[in-house]
């Protein structure tokens, strides 16, 4: 894993980004509807957006799979 990552909150858009790494990715479903990660050309995952963050709460996490190649 990454030295450093980068985080992103848009609270008027509810929208979480985390980045491992810088390299361009595209994004990619997972088995999260409000879940996507972010993965190079290579397939290895260097981030993940959630959409409607403010929804989990602590009675009831986010649960959700990033692949890796």
């Amino acid at each position: 894993m990454a030295d450093k990552l980068k985080v992103w909150f848009d609270a008027e858009a509810d929208f979480l980004e985390v980045r491992f790494s810088e390299v361009a990715g595209c994004e990619k479903e997972t088995n999260h509807d409000a879940v996507m990660e972010r993965v190079d050309a290579q397939g290895h995952v260097v981030g993940f957006s959630i959409m409607g963050v403010s929804q989990f709460r602590k009675d009831k996490p986010l649960e959700a799979e990033l692949a890796s190649a």
